[in-house]
């Protein structure tokens, strides 16, 4: 099981499940919502996710993307597609050990900072790897 939570500890999740999707987006709506270069994101079935504590804030910062937050630190948590109902992203760093699940490769590289240089080795993909995304 991986669990993890928001800075101040107000909201805390669990996730069961096998984790896939595990990347580093680049898009500039993960950017601007963290004010970060870019994103460790990781996926579960959406059946597999729960919020254990608190209740986080959401929004649509996307036509069809939510994300989830906390009202009170502003940490953010998860995102939501809504053509991918049945899985849910979340932040890797908001993990209590991101260390368990590195990202697999870059995402969304088309609007990546000309500053951030990747030499990881890890596959780039100039946009999602899914194309409905």
């Amino acid at each position: 099981m991986l669990t993890g939570g928001c800075h101040c500890g107000a909201i805390r999740y669990e996730a069961d499940g096998v984790p896939f999707h595990e990347t580093n987006c680049h898009c500039s709506i993960c950017r601007r919502t963290t004010g970060a270069p870019f994103v460790a994101w990781f996926s579960v079935a959406r059946s597999d996710f729960r919020i254990v504590q608190g209740t986080p804030q959401r929004y649509r910062s996307s036509e069809k993307g939510r994300r989830s937050f906390c009202p009170t630190c502003g940490t953010q948590l998860t995102f939501e597609h809504e053509d991918m109902p049945d899985e849910i992203d979340i932040t890797t760093c908001s993990l209590d050990d991101p260390e368990r699940l590195p990202p697999r490769d870059h995402t969304r590289t088309r609007s990546k900072l000309s500053w951030v240089e990747l030499g990881d080795g890890l596959p780039e993909h100039p946009e999602s790897r899914n194309p409905d995304r």
